[in-house]
């Protein structure tokens, strides 16, 4: 029996990773520069990833697929050097697949290639495994303790519309009208204690998650919609830094083509920790 997978033109492939968040399976990886499938296990071969790539380097081709065969996957993932391996090693033991895991360092022991420790984490800017669900627990973060003499602090909320997923707006609500808009990941209130205070305030919040909600297109046509319908006066992107929190970026850039805007645009990219990594405009070409 065969069934599809997708294959990755490395001469055609330029490493910007735009595919990576369409993904949902977490098997694409940039790793030494390159498109990466990490693991044939999770590739699905419905081509979410297709339709991002700008060169076209990603096809799917059937091949024979059952029963799945870690060797076979192995023999692949070894000619890509030690960086694809412990990917490949860190996504089966993230996702619980522990026999895959133990024949695939078997296959190696038997090929006489290192095992590298799978456990570390990937080289300085090279995601590895399915960063966006690592487990972290940040329980001692200095950030999180009461303030002295364990005082309440009232918070008020910024928030100037409802509702705020994407799923739910009406493209034609009169709250966009000369409004400068945050587009941001779910995960940021969570990760961002003063996301109130310095992200939303003035602004109207539209958020999604570009990993997990199945609606892209959807959010593309109805983001173009808000574009096309309102002035829109600036647009600040809130992200996480995982990989796939990229996938906000790929939506606006194509609402924004699509409604023929070009608006401001400003990101901010906020660590796991609740830290800002950078704030910074978006290049010209990717606000076009």
């Amino acid at each position: 029996m065969k069934r599809s997978i997708i294959t990755i033109d490395e001469d055609k492939c330029n490493g910007c990773g735009l595919c990576v968040p369409d993904c949902p399976e977490g098997a694409l990886q940039v790793i030494d520069g390159k498109v990466r499938l990490v693991s044939d296990l999770f590739c699905d071969g419905l081509g979410a990833c297709l339709k991002t790539c700008p060169e076209g380097a990603l096809t799917v081709e059937d091949r024979e697929a059952e029963p799945y065969s870690e060797r076979k996957v192995m023999e692949n993932v070894v000619k890509h050097g030690t960086n694809v391996i412990k990917a490949h090693l860190h996504h089966l033991k993230e996702h619980g697949e522990m026999i895959y895991f133990s024949e695939a360092v078997e296959y190696l022991r038997e090929k006489g290639i290192p095992v590298p420790h799978h456990e570390e984490a990937a080289p300085a800017g090279e995601p590895c495994g399915c960063p966006g669900s690592a487990a972290m627990d940040m329980r001692n973060k200095s950030a999180a303790r009461k303030p002295a003499g364990g005082a309440p602090v009232s918070v008020e909320s910024e928030l100037r519309q409802w509702p705020v997923q994407l799923k739910l707006l009406n493209p034609a609500a009169p709250c966009f009208d000369g409004a400068d808009l945050l587009l941001a990941a779910d995960c940021v209130p969570f990760a961002y204690g003063n996301f109130h205070r310095d992200l939303l305030f003035n602004r109207i919040v539209i958020m999604f998650c570009p990993k997990l909600d199945p609606y892209i297109e959807e959010y593309i046509d109805k983001v173009a919609a808000i574009f096309s319908m309102h002035e829109i006066r600036s647009i600040t992107v809130a992200r996480m830094e995982v990989p796939c929190c990229g996938g906000i970026n790929v939506v606006l850039e194509r609402a924004m083509a699509k409604a023929g805007k070009s608006i401001p645009v400003r990101e901010t990219v906020l660590g796991i920790r609740g830290d800002i990594l950078h704030e910074d405009p978006l290049p010209a070409a990717r606000a076009l």
